[in-house]
């Protein structure tokens, strides 16, 4: 009778090995998950303990040595471009693979081949939008870009090769937990790669355009009534080339066609569009720069300043480190997936970036013949399109196969079988032409800057950056200073691309490039700052149609301050950067406060409103005003707009903050009528209305103690696939999205960056991560609180003599 026994222990053991063997749903094979040996215990990291590392690969020409400092950024000290650039895709392998790697199956893609179709088919329409806005086809593009000069070849394959060895000698025991946790390994690194990434941030920062909401707008709306709710320059602008500049004359003059008064500006008509673009990134990816002369510093040398305000991320988007060879020395933060130092300083400069807003993206309707999509109408004749089968591979379901229709303004993101969601008609085609679908080697751009010297370089290294459109500011040892928006951008007719295009004719495609050299800059200016907070660029002596959305406060408070400090210091920049000042609720609560009818508020609504008259204005994470004041101001902009734009095809653009902050000082504003109601509303009314529903949301915050700002907004930083265990949340942060310091819930500076150039650079930086891309590691997210509370780290630029420097925990020996 033992054989019973046996035989039912042999089954059951047989069924757990096919258990564990096989994933569950979305839970990975549990026997390699859980294995003591391979499974995700080893991801632990063993505290303070720090070996020294020998490594041999044969690709090497030289000696390499890497001397890690105690916050676990690595100094890399080699004798060629080559070594260094294949060390440096190996550290960022090393410490960031699995993010490197996601990163472009999202841009690709490629997310379902991984995650499955999801809910909803959510990945999946994802992936087919990626694909359809020309992501791959831009990359590809920009990769022959990059592969045809020579010097970036040279880098991008020495990057790549580095990131291969270290995939190649990855043993399954020091498998990221991502990959454990969905259950696939990394692929081979490719240049491609490289370019999908690079091509992903031009997604990031030019992707927010709004053509299908200002289209359903514009139907609804009178070109007068268009005119003044949404202005294609607020009054109050500070822009980035101060007023008055005088601007040559441009080398090109872009024709409106003859067409667009019954074509194009088709006012206060119902068109038969509703549409909006999917998976927009967020509208303020923007960013802080600035730089001010000796002039105005202690020192009497240069500081320069930047944060990039970007979604907060873990692992985070940045990886910081130092690059030296005889020739050069960098430091910095730079991307894992690409080569160089983006945002740092080197020996004799420092550079930082800021997004332009320029609208580089615009979308045609275009005409089929059929439902073949094998030709569209185009100047008087039928002409073939070019179709392209996507394979979309899906993780535990068959292929998905996705016809994409090329066109002479490129590819049809939208059409009869892909409508985002039901964003758009199935009757009606959408094909965008966008900037980053062009070849270009944004990458030569960075590998220049690390190597620049003098004002000249920096005017040559940039000439090679086309999209996205980028504010980059300069300061160097010598005492310039400068600011340069730099892109690729079409020479518009003014309001061209703000609404979707007939794509019938070529008198709507972009008529010509504006000439580097005609781009907005400014170069030692006698105010003696430069500075950029995504505000618009120039007022309208410019002689361009700038096209795009900018956000105005941030840059008034920069430029308030540098305009009035003087002697200033480290410490005086480190302050304005993490300013709370809210300078749009000082143009915006005298107006409320005036407004509110007070004889009609219940004892409780006097309280929050006493609250509001007490406030500093200022957005600290302690205070209870700047909710007060957030949460009054929506809804006055849902009781003003939402009768108005109810009848309009959704989604729709409601006009910006300043627009509304204009319309309360007229004597007339119309738009304050509720159209729904017999009476006739004015400002005073919908503004009391407005603070009366505010009160009991931020009456029942107050009584769960959530009312401070800190606890209201909620800051956290995700992890790249919304694991809560894997991210940080109920971060106590101030500022927002009109202060210095722009953070938000999820999103703000990616990146805080202060340098002095003195004859030793004297550098400050923080960001919301840690240098560890491993969840397991004490450096996965050490920096966090630091950043939260508005502190930084001084930046260890090391010298080759450093090496027994007590800062030093290990040292890896590239031979």
């Amino acid at each position: 009778m033992r054989i019973i026994p046996f035989i039912i222990t042999v089954v059951v053991t047989m069924g757990l090995i096919v258990t564990l063997s096989k994933p569950i749903g979305s839970i990975p094979p549990l026997g390699s998950f859980l294995s003591p040996q391979t499974g995700f215990w080893q991801n632990a990291e063993p505290v303070n303990a720090h070996a020294n590392i020998d490594l041999n690969f044969p690709q090497l020409k030289d000696k390499v040595q890497v001397y890690f400092d105690d916050r676990m950024v690595p100094h890399v000290f080699a004798q060629n471009d080559e070594d260094l650039y294949f060390v440096q895709g190996y550290l960022h392998a090393k410490f960031r693979l699995w993010q490197m790697e996601f990163q472009t199956y999202a841009a690709a893609g490629r997310l379902c081949e991984v995650l499955g179709p999801g809910p909803n088919n959510d990945y999946l329409n994802y992936d087919r939008n990626m694909r359809r806005v020309g992501m791959q086809f831009g990359a590809r593009h920009s990769l022959d870009s990059m592969e045809n000069d020579p010097v970036s070849k040279s880098i991008v394959d020495a990057y790549t090769s580095g990131v291969n060895a270290y995939i190649n000698n990855l043993s399954a025991d020091e498998l990221p937990l991502e990959y454990r946790l969905l259950n696939y390994v990394p692929e081979h690194w490719n240049n491609y790669k490289t370019a999908l990434f690079l091509k992903y941030m031009s997604y990031s920062l030019t992707g927010s355009e709004n053509d299908f909401e200002l289209t359903n707008v514009r139907n609804v709306l009178s070109r007068e009534d268009f005119e003044i709710l949404y202005p294609t320059m607020q009054d109050s602008l500070d822009p980035i080339i101060p007023k008055g500049e005088v601007f040559s004359a441009p080398a090109i003059r872009p024709q409106m066609p003859v067409s667009s008064d019954s074509i194009y500006f088709k006012w206060n008509t119902f068109a038969d569009i509703n549409a909006t673009p999917v998976d927009k990134p967020d509208k303020d990816n923007g960013s802080n720069n600035w730089a001010v002369s000796g002039a105005k510093t202690k020192s009497g040398r240069p500081i320069l300043c930047n944060d990039p305000h970007l979604d907060l991320n873990l692992p985070s988007l940045w990886f910081e480190m130092q690059l030296h060879t005889p020739q050069y020395n960098v430091y910095g933060v730079s991307f894992p997936g690409s080569p160089a130092v983006i945002i740092g300083f080197n020996d004799s400069c420092s550079w930082g970036v800021t997004n332009a807003q320029r609208d580089v993206k615009d979308y045609y309707n275009i005409k089929f013949k059929d439902e073949t999509k094998e030709q569209y109408f185009f100047n008087g004749n039928w002409v073939n399109s070019d179709l392209h089968i996507d394979t979309i591979k899906i993780k535990g379901a068959l292929p998905f196969y996705d016809t994409v229709a090329y066109t002479v303004f490129g590819p049809v993101q939208y059409d009869n079988s892909f409508t985002g969601k039901k964003r758009t008609t199935p009757n009606n085609s959408f094909a965008v032409k966008w900037q980053a679908h062009e070849g270009s080697n944004e990458l030569k751009t960075f590998y220049l800057l690390n190597r620049t010297k003098n004002m000249g370089d920096y005017r040559e290294a940039i000439k090679n950056f086309h999209c996205p459109g980028q504010n980059f500011v300069f300061a160097s040892k010598s005492g310039d200073i400068a600011i340069w928006q730099q892109g690729e951008f079409p020479a518009k007719w003014r309001r061209q691309g703000d609404f979707i295009m007939p794509g019938v004719d070529s008198s709507y495609l972009w008529q010509g490039t504006i000439e580097q050299s005609e781009n907005p800059h400014l170069e030692n200016p006698e105010r003696g700052f430069v500075s950029s907070a995504n505000q618009m660029a120039a007022d309208t002596s410019y002689p361009y149609y700038l096209g795009g959305h900018f956000p105005i406060y941030r840059g008034i408070m920069i430029n308030r301050y540098l305009r009035q400090m003087s002697g200033i210091t480290i410490d005086d920049m480190k302050k304005m950067q993490t300013d709370n000042f809210n300078v749009f609720a000082e143009t915006a609560l005298p107006l409320l406060m005036a407004n509110v009818d007070e004889s009609t508020l219940s004892i409780e609504e006097k309280k929050y409103l006493d609250i509001l008259r007490g406030w500093n204005l200022r957005g600290d994470a302690v205070e209870k005003a700047p909710a007060i004041f957030q949460l009054w101001f929506d809804n006055l902009e849902l009781e003003v707009w939402d009768d108005d734009l109810e009848v309009a095809n959704k989604p729709v653009k409601v006009p910006d903050e300043a627009t509304l902050v204009h319309c309360l000082n007229m004597s007339n504003f119309k738009f304050a009528d509720n159209i729904k109601t017999n009476q006739v509303e004015t400002v005073r009314d919908v503004v009391t209305a407005a603070f009366k529903k505010t009160v009991p949301v931020v009456s029942l915050a107050d009584q769960k103690a959530n009312l401070n700002w800190g606890k209201y907004k909620d800051g956290g930083i995700r992890h790249l696939l919304r694991l809560a265990p894997l991210s940080r949340f109920h971060l106590m942060t101030g500022g927002g999205e009109n202060m210095i310091n722009a953070t938000k819930q999820f999103h703000g500076p990616s990146w805080r960056m202060i340098v002095e150039l003195t004859d030793k650079t004297e550098a400050w930086g923080i960001y919301p991560g840690g240098q560890s891309g491993n969840p397991g590691s004490q450096y996965y997210d050490n920096f966090i609180d630091k950043w939260s509370e508005g502190k930084y780290d001084k930046l260890w630029v090391m010298d080759a003599g450093e090496a027994k420097d007590k800062r030093v925990l290990f040292t890896m020996n590239f031979n």
